[in-house]
């Protein structure tokens, strides 16, 4: 069978050398005889892969020992949470931006914790853009931010200067671009939209900020103290999961690093943006400026070209191109190990429609 175009905005594309290495793995972890998915976590071979998946992300990012790294379950959902039972002071409050669903789902969970205040937000023109004009002041315990909004393709170009600490969500275009990684206080990311499977979220945390919420008898398993302290073991991690990212970390590295997907990720967003304006048939939710190099959402402008475009992307080997339930359209996830070809066979079915 012919390898799909994959397009999925998560679970996603991945390097097909990780698929190779993580599926022997499977079958024969390291030539010791055993499955990756029945050594102990607490064993050498295994304590060796959490050590390099925990040390190459501070590598990628340049951030030195003042950070910590950790693999934890739970998805990026969990963070929602975590975020503010661990940042969050007793009678404090925070500040967020609201720049799509999954943004608004962290709003919801942090107003379970404490006082949150919304300092910007395009919901009400269904998020089609990123909000500018505001300011975060030092009252807030920390400002919280989505940097790419997967459902409605709009992506943070720069991030603001904030009085307090700042929070970032990267699930979906971590790795993809370079930033200065040290203005951020903490980041999360589930690992299922560019750098490994679902069933791991990477959490990066300048320790000096944790144990000033004044909360007492914290659950162990919500508090990031005890999982740094474990070096991300405090319980059983998902093995699978962090082994296949460290090995898409690697092939990152190994590829020319951040820089370079940057610039093959620019390269390709370029060649179908330029389709979408190009082609009265497209064109997308968003403003031009905050479109993201990672999620292009899309659609028809002529509604009867529907069953002909699906027919023909679908017959070109393209999948995961349904735009989001709750949107419509049309979604073509860029993501790091997506190849530039995928988006020419894409590009060349929207110039058939006519």
């Amino acid at each position: 069978m012919s390898k799909k175009h994959n397009f999925s905005a998560g679970p996603c594309i991945l390097p097909q050398e990780v698929f190779e290495k993580s599926a022997q793995a499977i079958l024969d972890f390291n030539g010791i005889g055993l499955s990756l998915l029945e050594i102990s976590h607490r064993s050498k071979d295994f304590v060796a892969v959490m050590d390099e998946a925990r040390a190459i992300v501070k590598r990628l990012m340049n951030l030195g020992d003042d950070y910590e790294v950790l693999y934890l379950g739970g998805g990026a959902s969990l963070q929602f949470a975590m975020v503010p039972y661990n940042l969050m002071k007793v009678g404090g409050k925070a500040a967020y931006l609201d720049t799509g669903t999954w943004a608004a789902g962290a709003i919801k969970e942090a107003k379970k914790v404490g006082t949150v205040d919304v300092v910007g937000s395009s919901k009400e023109e269904n998020y089609s853009f990123i909000p500018k004009d505001y300011t975060v002041g030092s009252e807030y315990d920390y400002f919280h931010c989505t940097s790419n909004n997967t459902i409605y393709g709009t992506q943070m170009k720069s991030f603001p200067e904030v009085d307090t600490l700042m929070v970032c969500d990267m699930s979906s275009d971590i790795f993809s671009r370079q930033l200065d990684f040290s203005k951020f206080d903490l980041i999360y990311a589930g690992a299922q939209k560019n750098m490994g499977p679902a069933g791991v979220t990477l959490v990066v945390i300048k320790k000096e900020i944790l144990g000033k919420t004044g909360r007492e008898n914290m659950f162990s398993i919500l508090d990031y103290s005890q999982h740094i302290a474990k070096e991300s073991m405090y319980n059983t991690p998902p093995v699978f999961p962090v082994y296949a990212s460290l090995l898409t970390l690697q092939h990152l590295e190994n590829n020319g690093g951040i820089a370079a997907a940057e610039a093959r990720n620019e390269a390709k967003a370029k060649l179908l943006y330029n389709e979408i304006d190009s082609n009265p048939l497209f064109e997308t939710f968003c403003v031009e400026e905050d479109r993201s190099l990672m999620n292009v959402s899309f659609k028809l402008t002529d509604e009867s070209k529907k069953d002909e475009f699906d027919a023909a992307w679908k017959a070109a080997g393209i999948s995961g191109l349904n735009g989001h339930r709750s949107l419509g359209g049309y979604r073509a996830s860029l993501y790091n190990a997506l190849p530039i070809e995928s988006v020419q066979v894409l590009v060349d079915v929207m110039k058939s429609i006519k």
